[in-house]
């Protein structure tokens, strides 16, 4: 199989990259990236990209650090065994004071995690090259197709108001 050419088309305007990976779907050609300067709702959701499933991280990390902390707290007191004016030894109310700090804290890492997982960092193998044209005020639209493709491609991101239009390496 020869090998793909990716060319990328240069947009100022988001709406006209919103219509035009709608069309491109509808297209020969393959959709490989979109680069831009922010993110806009628009491309994500033309791109159909799902729900961030970090959140669930950061919950799954909450509540495991609140029964950790209390278990600490309730494991410390237990091995101490310090009675003070005849309270329980195992007392609620400041061992969900050390639930709550654990949960923070947990929440926090389960975040980090969940966001290193979700975006499968690192990812050494797959360093983009730098588009300096994407960082400014313009938005790079990435499509792959065969070399016999190209012009039509080429065409294709003209005729749906590419600024410029250049062949990636």
């Amino acid at each position: 199989m020869a090998a793909e050419r990716r060319i990328m088309g240069l947009f100022s305007d988001p709406d006209q990259v919103v219509a035009a990976i709608a069309d491109l779907r509808q297209g020969p050609w393959a959709l490989r990236d979109v680069r831009g300067p922010i993110p806009h709702h628009g491309i994500a959701a033309a791109l159909g990209l799902k729900k961030s499933r970090v959140g669930w991280y950061t919950l799954a990390g909450g509540i495991i650090g609140f029964f950790s902390g209390f278990a600490l707290a309730a494991y410390c007191a237990g091995q101490w065994n310090l009675i003070v004016s005849g309270k329980p030894v195992v007392a609620l109310v400041p061992f969900f004071i050390v639930g709550f700090e654990f949960t923070i804290l947990f929440s926090v890492l389960g975040n980090v995690v969940g966001l290193l997982n979700e975006a499968r960092l690192p990812d050494l193998g797959a360093v983009k090259p730098h588009e300096p044209p994407c960082t400014g005020d313009r938005y790079g639209l990435v499509a792959g197709c065969s070399h016999e493709a190209a012009a039509g491609l080429e065409a294709f991101f003209r005729s749906r108001g590419a600024a410029e239009v250049s062949v990636l390496a």
